[in-house]
């Protein structure tokens, strides 16, 4: 539809340019992720952290350099880029809008109005709080793009028609196999 050709692009733009700052400019990205964990940490025990996957513990704790960061801000962006690409020319749209919803969830994460009293400045809470609810936003979009069957029916749909017309076929066999005998 028309349509679609024209509001997948539109919303993948979001992602890419998204993606293609994070490639750009991993280091603003990732003193972003570094605030977003440190206000995490803050509200998560030691215990639960301790208990954590050892990967996320080292995250958590501040195990991670700003180089490593860096780096996975921009693994973070490219996925983005490509998702988001994929969406905008219609290639398995909605894998990769469900991937763009997964790939949204930690920005979502790290712009959670979480941290220390006082440890953000007014604009910078205002700032962290535009991304939060424009990442609820683009998520919540993206599971909607992804869900989109542009409308045929859902594998769900096509299984239990399926059964149906099987079973249909089958008692007319036997309704004619069954007249066949009575002559």
């Amino acid at each position: 539809m028309l349509l679609r050709r024209i509001a997948r692009p539109l919303f993948a733009s979001w992602f890419v340019s998204q993606g293609v700052d994070a490639l750009r400019h991993p280091g603003a990205h990732a003193q972003v992720v570094r605030d977003g964990l440190d206000g995490l940490t803050t509200r998560i025990p030691a215990s639960a952290r301790a208990s954590a996957p050892a990967p996320v513990a080292q995250a958590l704790d501040g195990g991670l350099s700003d180089k490593q960061l860096a780096t996975l801000t921009q693994v973070h962006g490219a996925a983005m880029l490509v998702a988001g690409a994929m969406l905008a020319v219609g290639r398995a749209p909605r894998t990769a809008a469900l991937t763009l919803a997964g790939l949204t969830v930690p920005v979502v994460l790290v712009n959670l109005p979480l941290g220390r009293r006082g440890a953000l400045t007014p604009e910078a809470r205002k700032a962290r709080q535009e991304r939060l609810v424009r990442a609820l936003a683009f998520t919540g979009g993206a599971v909607l793009a992804g869900v989109d069957l542009e409308g045929r029916p859902g594998v769900s749909w096509r299984l239990q028609h399926a059964r149906a017309d099987r079973a249909a076929l089958k008692a007319a066999r036997v309704h004619e196999a069954a007249k066949h005998v009575d002559d």
